[in-house]
Order: structure tokens, then sequence, then C-alpha cells
């Protein structure tokens, strides 16, 4: 007699159960997805790098004896630490002027907004070396510099030569170049607060004053600092231009070696890199940090740092190396 259909299954009719007890899924080891392609290109990335290495070590043209005797040479560290020099006013000088061509741009006035955006146009239109080598022959043009009522009488006059040395002369001209881009950099932070922020301090009746002071700048500055001190990098390398304004600066100083001991120019054009690789080197540990102090309360759980990271990947290398001895 055969079963209606839908009939359940006897338990006669049942496949016998297996004698080999599944593993639990704790116990069971998770195969990783093979991923070919990335180990191929690991594979040439490192090979690449072993040659490029070997051969900076090997090739005796670099002369790194050479470069041992001018690393730490006073005619080098008397370069770097007029660059270090002229870098901290220009930043300094820059950002101060970026701040107040951001707000002159942002201000309801339109002269202000008009010199403002011309100012910015200008200087990002120009190059550095021009700007120093204006300056620097700037003399020419005004021998004595003024300050009175225009077409009237001057309240006092100053020799413009005797003022504007090779130093003066670098970090002015740094200096207005900075502001330009540095004013951009203060303006986009600025920007990016939220219009509630604004009209929230409005409507507490604040002034205008204490809300910029107070409110808007604090927010603009976790956009302001990290831009800013990552354009300082640039800012560092472009203080090699100075030499042409007859300032020995780090680079400079490798060019009057180099020509005084020409046998000696590559090891002392490896002399100025290392030493520019290691300012913007420190300079990019204090950015990572800068960003990592303005990031809190902008995202869930801070970036971790280089020594954290150094911890985790420990911490899971034991780990893994524990459940293969399990295993």
């Amino acid at each position: 007699m055969s079963e209606p259909p839908g009939a359940a299954v006897s338990l006669a009719e049942a496949p016998p159960p297996t004698d080999t007890p599944s593993r639990p899924l704790a116990a069971q080891r998770v195969l990783p997805l093979r991923r070919p392609g990335r180990w191929i290109a690991t594979a040439v990335v490192l090979v690449l790098a072993a040659q490029f290495v070997h051969g900076l070590v090997t090739n005796p043209f670099y002369q790194w004896d050479r470069f041992g005797y001018w690393f730490l040479r006073p005619t080098i560290l008397d370069g770097l630490l007029v660059t270090l020099e002229v870098t901290a006013y220009s930043a300094l000088l820059g950002l101060l002027g970026g701040i107040l061509l951001a707000l002159a741009r942002l201000s309801r006035s339109p002269v202000l907004r008009a010199v403002s955006w011309i100012y910015v146009w200008a200087f990002r239109s120009i190059p550095l070396i021009v700007v120093l080598l204006f300056l620097y022959n700037f003399s020419a043009l005004y021998r004595t510099l003024s300050v009175g009522v225009p077409f009237g009488p001057a309240f006092f006059s100053f020799d413009e030569s005797k003022l504007a040395t090779d130093i003066v002369i670098a970090v002015v001209g740094i200096s207005l170049h900075e502001s330009a881009y540095a004013a951009e950099v203060v303006r986009g932070g600025i920007l990016s607060v939220d219009q509630g922020q604004h009209e929230a301090a409005a409507a507490l009746g604040l002034p205008k004053g204490y809300q910029f002071k107070r409110i808007v700048f604090p927010q603009a500055l976790r956009s302001i600092i990290p831009n800013y001190v990552n354009q300082l990098i640039g800012l560092i390398k472009g203080t090699s231009l100075v030499f042409y304004v007859s300032l020995l600066d780090l680079f400079g100083a490798a060019q009057s070696m180099g020509s005084t001991y020409p046998g000696d120019i590559v090891p002392l054009l490896m002399v100025a890199t290392v030493w520019y690789l290691i300012l913007t080197s420190v300079v990019s540990v204090v950015q990572f940090y800068v960003e990592r102090y303005y990031a809190r309360g902008a995202t869930r759980s801070l970036p971790p740092t280089p020594l954290q990271k150094l911890r985790i990947a420990i911490t899971d290398l034991r780990a893994r190396v524990r459940r293969e001895a399990a295993v």
C-alpha cells in the first residue's frame, strides 16, 4: 500500500548517525582567503627595494666616507640653523598673515574682500623665486621708505638698504608668499564649521568677536592646523631658494662647499637631502599627533599611534602562534 503524498519518513528509514562527532566551531581552523596577487606584488616590491638599497650602499659614486665627513661639519650645521630660523619666522608670520587675509576675505566690506582676493591671486600666481629676487633688488626701486599722508608730508622715513638684510629679505619674501596659501587654509577651516554653530551663538546674543574667538575659531582649528602643518613641510623645502638672495642656508652651504670642493658635490647633495628628510620626518610626526589630538570628538576612536600599532601587531602574532601550537 503506497503512502499518501507528504507523509513523514519513519525513524527506521532515516539515515544512521555517523560515529565521528563534528568538531565545535571554536576548534575548527579558519582558512584565510588566498590572495596570490598580493603576494606577487609584495615579492616584486621587496626585490626592487633590495636592489635599490644594494645599489645605494655599494655604488662608489656616492662616496659615503665623504658623506660622513660633511654631515656634521660646522658649515653644514650653521646652514641648518639658518634654515630652521627662516622656517620658524616664516611659518609664524605666514599663519598670522593668512588669518588676517582670511578674515578680510570673509568680511562684509567689498574693499577688504577685493584686496584679499587680489593678494591671494597675485602671490599664488608668482613663483617664490621671483618674489625673493624682486625683494633683493627692491632698494634699486625705492631707496627710502616713508610713512605719512599720501601725497602729503611724511611722518618718518628710513633707508631700505640698511633695514633689508639677507635674512629679513628671506623671511619677508617667504612670509608674503606663504600667507596667500595660509589664507585659503584658514578660510576653508572657518567655512567647515557648521552653520548651526553661528546661529546658536547669534541666538545667545554673543558679540561677533567673542563668537569668533570662543566658538568658531576653536572648531576651525581642527581643520586648519593639520593642513597648515602639512604645508609647513613644503615651507621647509621652499627655504632652499633663499640661496639665490645670498643667504647660506642648508642648501646654500652645500652648494658653496660643492663649488669649493668639486669632487664632493654628490656627497654634499646627499648630506642636504638627508637633513631635509630628517626635518620633514620630524614635522610629519608632529602632524600625526596634531591630527590625532584634534580628531577627538570627531571620530569614535582615535587612530592608534605607531607604538600602539606595534603592540597590537605583537599581540596578534603571539595569539596566532598559540593557535598554531594548539592545533
